[in-house]
């Protein structure tokens, strides 16, 4: 019950502040709120005593203040985007093109590596992390794609000519 009352007291104390220095940097209303949950958390199981209120507030902002541009920082941050942007956009055609028929021809573990690195962008050991793989087994898993496609696209090069 002490636990509740004093989780209830700094909500009220703090909260505000921190929904609006976290809406300030991050002009998103959820992800404010996700920072302003994580804060809390954090005062009540991590803080440390301080000497005053005004203390106690200086911690709460800088907290706030530096959970805030990690989020920015965020890898995932610069790799996403919000519903609300990707339901405007429609969703590409089709390609038609004997490269991209050559990628999808591959089999599973080739195609998600390809995939990964060449169309998401991201590095082998990235890759690695995301599939649970090495580094060393992705770059295997790449130079095995690349052959194959390259068998592939020269064996219908060929057939056209």
């Amino acid at each position: 019950m002490e636990e509740t009352r004093t989780a209830q007291q700094l909500v009220e104390a703090h909260a505000d502040a921190i929904l609006r220095l976290s809406y300030s940097y991050l002009k998103n209303t959820q992800d404010a709120q996700d920072i302003c949950q994580t804060v809390l958390v954090r005062l009540l199981t991590q803080a440390p005593r301080f000497a005053s209120p005004a203390h106690e507030r200086a911690w709460v902002l800088r907290v706030t203040a530096n959970a805030c541009k990690d989020l920015l920082k965020s890898p995932w941050r610069t790799r996403t985007c919000t519903l609300d942007h990707c339901a405007q956009m429609s969703a590409p055609p089709p390609p038609d093109s004997d490269v991209v028929r050559a990628v999808n021809g591959l089999p599973a573990k080739y195609r998600v590596v390809i995939h990964l690195h060449y169309y998401e962008g991201y590095s082998t050991q990235e890759i690695g992390q995301i599939l649970g793989l090495s580094t060393g087994a992705v770059c295997t898993r790449l130079s095995r794609a690349r052959q194959q496609l390259k068998w592939e696209l020269e064996e219908h090069e060929h057939e056209t000519i």
